[in-house]
């Protein structure tokens, strides 16, 4: 098939059809095309996630995206004209329960990643794709892999459901990467008593690594599991390696300003301009890391600063400050947050440029009530629920699973980890 029939020579048939089911399935609320010919991306918004289908066909080649019937709801100024690698693009209703994009191309290209962003604060959901020129061969070699799945799902096999020109399928659990801050020879912030935080954060990760293990819904990684210095870009290097869905570097910092005032948790997320006083001198003591043991950073990139300008990082930090908004939504109740529980600042830690992370506060120990909490086993367990519920709230609402909120409410009480996750 060539495609819908679009907006350009739509049918008067099909304008019908989804003018009969208007206001009765998810809505494009907008469109458009960004970038160049080396990478170019096209995004729709929408009024809700969707699940979608990426395939190619050739001579010419085109990139088609199907879709549950959705209603497009486009203004005259939306500009359907190609750009970069793409050089135009329709929509329309394709078959009864079934939208299209087609995407054309002058050359052949791939999908390097396909994906949907769940809405965000006042931003609605959107549907990304991001194309990069390729050969030919490789072009074509993508077509025929798609064919032959989709031969063998008719046949009634169980074909590939999504996209088979993008990277292959995430492993079904999602992977958890836990980053202790600081240890060996970089000790962190000591406590007013005398509490060292690279022993606390370490401890705490461990016993959270065990709970989220225990569920059975994850994968779990640590940067560090001993007494041992691990450079910043290595534990950005760490996660990345592990292809992690997730990584959450723990602290237990101490702060100047208002040390007697200032307690409880907190979750940071990366931004090149820092959003308060404290989030600027934490993320510099943070970043200083590697010079306290004596790493040479004469050949460092400004990756804190280059991350935020690339266009095919955005989404990380959105997931990222998905993960910050559920953290402090499931902490409300659970634990003492600090004020503005949710900060950002430019932490070097967090630079992984596709995997989403954020950095928790347990507490402070510059604060003699904070301080000893963090060393007692109450507080230890109700934290670590606290946050596996969180986890559990993230990737409900991005991976598609859900787990029974009254017995995690039950569990945290208790102090038992959560039961296990079913699909929706």
């Amino acid at each position: 098939s060539s495609g819908p029939s679009g907006t350009r020579g739509r049918s008067a048939g099909v304008a019908k059809a989804e003018s009969d089911v208007a206001g009765t399935q998810p809505v494009a609320l907008g469109a458009r095309l960004a970038g160049d010919e080396t990478r170019t991306r096209f995004i729709i918004d929408l009024s809700e996630p969707i699940e979608f289908a990426v395939t190619a066909l050739s001579d010419p080649y085109r990139i088609v995206v199907d879709l549950p019937q959705v209603r497009f709801d486009l203004d005259d100024q939306t500009s359907r004209d190609g750009r970069g690698l793409i050089t135009d693009w329709r929509y329309g209703l394709f078959a009864a329960g079934k939208s299209r994009v087609v995407l054309d191309a002058a050359a052949p290209i791939a999908v390097d990643k396909a994906f949907i962003l769940p809405p965000l604060s006042e931003q609605p959901a959107r549907l990304v794709l991001d194309v990069v020129a390729t050969t030919r061969d490789a072009f074509l070699a993508g077509v025929a892999a798609h064919k032959a799945a989709r031969e063998k799902a008719m046949a009634g096999g169980r074909g590939a459901k999504g996209d088979l020109l993008t990277k292959p399928p995430r492993a079904e659990r999602p992977v958890i990467v836990l980053d202790p801050g600081h240890g060996g020879i970089d000790s962190g912030a000591v406590g007013v008593g005398g509490t060292i935080e690279k022993a606390i954060v370490l401890d705490f990760s461990k016993l959270l690594r065990r709970k989220l293990t225990e569920t059975g819904r994850y994968t779990v990684h640590m940067t560090r599991d001993e007494d041992v210095f691990i450079p910043l870009r290595e534990r950005v290097v760490i996660a990345r390696g592990h292809e992690a869905d997730l990584f959450l570097s723990i602290h237990a910092d101490s702060v100047r300003i208002g040390r007697n005032q200032v307690r409880g948790a907190g979750v940071y997320t990366l931004s090149e301009r820092a959003s308060d006083a404290v989030a600027a001198a934490l993320a510099e003591r943070e970043n200083r890391s590697d010079v306290i043991a004596g790493i040479d950073l004469a050949d460092e990139a400004d990756t804190v600063t280059d991350i935020l300008v690339d266009l095919a990082r955005r989404e990380t930090k959105q997931f990222s400050f998905l993960f910050a908004q559920t953290f402090v939504d499931e902490l409300q109740g659970s634990a003492q947050l600090v004020k503005n529980p949710h900060r950002s600042a430019g932490f070097r830690v967090l630079t992984a440029h596709d995997v989403p992370s954020a950095l928790i506060e347990l507490g402070y120990l510059s604060n003699r009530l904070d301080e000893k909490l963090m060393t007692t086993d109450e507080w230890r367990e109700r934290m670590s629920n606290a946050i596996l519920a969180a986890i559990d709230r993230y990737f409900a609402r991005t991976r598609g699973v859900a787990v029974d909120q009254t017995q995690t409410a039950e569990a945290k009480d208790q102090g038992q980890a959560v039961p296990a996750v079913s699909e929706q």
